[in-house]
């Protein structure tokens, strides 16, 4: 494997960086503070071509490969993970999905307009009762005149109260267990659909969440992604995407932690010298950085797998297990280098502890992520 990037590469990383500095960073504190969804922000990042980074150009995107995209979402997540939500769900579950699974008239209808910025998508996957167990769906689609009906409640959906277009997974046939799910490509306007927003979140307070309501919410019947049975294989493709996504987000978040731990350590000064001379505050520091190489190191790997087009699920869940749990242990780490400083968010470092904390639950927990590695290495599914 190649670690090199190239000179492309190396200047989407530094455009992204930039943009990161200059857009992202000034205002995440705010947005933090207030639950703000920057819907302005947002915008900026559109006209970057981050909401589309790895769709084709062809479709609005900005035709990027993998490892590229990793870098962009990297420097998104150094600023704030508020926004690398929206690129990691825009991007990764929302337009994969669309261009994976969808005919050439949905993506030449939906895959501009999200690239654009023009709509906002969301991921109707998980329920109330349905977490990790995403087969077991309660939403249900019935078949009608013309089309179908939909039903049934979502929770915990980023971008759910500004989305345009909701992709939504239901059960056509219980008796069919997952082979009777579909995703459908549902607009959020249509009757019967309501979202309202989750508040008194732990971290990601400038992220769009939100519970999903549809109440015989009537779809075309070209409104499916993929064809009934398919909804299982659409889900676990998206994720497979957004795993990867994640995990480089937490590379970012990682080394935002350590450049502020870093130029903390460097600036405070106790028994009369900076802390940074401390032999325990730079072993800290290198217990930090020594994760966040490894987790970048995981993440590029299972990039260059997916650009290869070569099977990467195994590689995806060791890159975003290994980074969201490292992730969690960096900043709470900082944390403890800023000392009482560390917990009120004249320093970032709190926020980066809120925020990364979910990474390990969403897009399959850790414990999923064990269960796929495990069943890689023996055969045997652990479920059953």
């Amino acid at each position: 494997m190649d670690f090199d990037l190239t000179d492309e590469q190396r200047l989407i990383r530094d455009t992204a960086r930039e943009f990161t500095d200059n857009e992202i960073v000034p205002r995440a504190r705010d947005n933090d503070r207030n639950a703000h969804f920057d819907t302005d922000l947002v915008a900026k990042m559109a006209a970057q071509g981050y909401l589309g980074a790895i769709v084709p150009r062809e479709y609005g995107g900005a035709g990027l490969d993998y490892v590229s995209y990793g870098l962009v979402v990297e420097q998104i997540g150094r600023g704030c993970s508020s926004m690398r939500t929206v690129v990691s769900v825009q991007t990764s579950l929302v337009c994969s999905a669309i261009l994976k699974w969808g005919t050439e008239q949905q993506k030449q209808t939906y895959l501009p307009k999200l690239t654009s910025g023009e709509w906002l998508g969301c991921f109707g996957l998980t329920e109330p009762d349905t977490g990790s167990d995403a087969a077991n769906q309660r939403t249900r689609a019935k078949r009608v005149d013309g089309g179908w009906s939909i039903s049934g409640a979502k929770m915990f959906i980023s971008q759910g109260c500004h989305a345009d277009v909701a992709l939504i997974f239901a059960q056509t046939d219980p008796e069919l267990g997952y082979r009777g799910l579909a995703c459908f490509l549902v607009d959020t306007r249509a009757n019967g659909f309501t979202s309202q927003p989750i508040h008194h979140k732990l971290g990601l307070r400038g992220s769009d969440t939100a519970e999903l309501a549809l109440d015989e919410v009537a779809v075309p019947e070209e409104a499916m992604l993929g064809g009934i049975g398919d909804g299982f294989k659409v889900a676990m493709s998206a994720l497979d995407s957004g795993r990867y996504s994640v995990s480089c987000g937490c590379v970012g978040v990682m080394q935002g932690c350590i450049d502020a731990s870093v130029s903390y350590a460097k600036e405070r000064e106790q028994f009369g010298r900076p802390i940074a001379s401390f032999q325990l505050v730079q072993a800290m520091i290198a217990d930090m950085i020594v994760d966040m190489e490894a987790a970048r190191g995981l993440a590029w790997r299972a990039g260059v797998l997916k650009d290869q087009g070569k099977p990467s699920t195994t590689e995806t869940s060791i890159a975003k297990l290994f980074a969201t749990e490292a992730a969690v242990r960096t900043a709470n780490t900082a944390i403890q280098l800023h000392g009482g400083s560390g917990y009120v968010d004249d320093h970032p470092v709190e926020r980066y502890f809120r925020d990364v904390r979910v990474t390990t639950l969403y897009e399959g927990t850790s414990q999923i992520q064990k269960l796929i590695i495990g069943r890689a290495a023996t055969g045997i599914n652990a479920l059953t």
